[in-house]
């Protein structure tokens, strides 16, 4: 049997990428159905946030009913008009460390959708670190914190995860959705799967 193709293969370096602690920029996948808008976004649409929970139960071979949720919302993503499925490069730094054949499995049903891939910079860090400061989650916690600051600057409406003990809880959410008011920030709701397939 022949070598498989290594779906990164289709990776390009871009120009802005995390810069948090001097990180040397990774290679992100450019799928063909995403596209890099920056602060370009399309403001008519609803912006849903995907973190990395979210994707990684595409396939999941212990989590079945989590997976088949997973999938059904996707699913239903695929049929409206009137949104905008956003990740990061935060979340394909994340992605990149899921093993074969997981890696190709998720990344072929990621590019289903056209999918705008926000960039971090260093106002996302910055608020990432106040959330940080204030306790919402630990040090070890931190990119969880950067995905939340990233969704909220961008003003995402939703986050969508699987991650209860540091997203999907009432502690962080009231404590962000605090922080957030008491500084004019955009407010985000942190969801999971589930709730969304109730309506939104």
């Amino acid at each position: 049997m022949g070598e498989q193709p290594n779906p990164w293969d289709r990776i390009q370096p871009q120009d802005a990428m995390s810069r948090h602690r001097g990180a040397k920029p990774p290679d992100f996948a450019i799928f063909d159905n995403i596209c890099i808008l920056g602060h370009n976004i399309n403001m008519k649409k609803t912006k849903i946030y995907l973190d990395t929970s979210f994707i990684s139960h595409f396939q999941q071979d212990d989590a079945q009913e989590k997976t088949t949720e997973t999938l059904e919302l996707w699913n239903e993503f695929k049929k409206r008009n009137d949104i905008e499925i956003v990740i990061s490069d935060l979340t394909l730094e994340e992605i990149r460390q899921c093993d074969e054949p997981k890696l190709t499995q998720i990344t072929e049903i990621l590019s289903e959708i056209k999918v705008t891939i926000l960039e971090e910079n260093s106002d996302n860090l910055k608020l990432a670190k106040t959330y940080l400061k204030n306790d919402i989650l630990s040090d070890k916690s931190l990119s969880d914190l950067r995905h939340i600051a990233i969704a909220v600057m961008y003003e995402c409406k939703y986050i969508v995860s699987w991650n209860f003990k540091h997203f999907v809880n009432p502690k962080t959410i009231n404590a962000v959705s605090g922080l957030n008011l008491l500084n004019n920030l955009p407010m985000v709701n942190i969801v999971s799967p589930s709730m969304m397939l109730g309506g939104y």
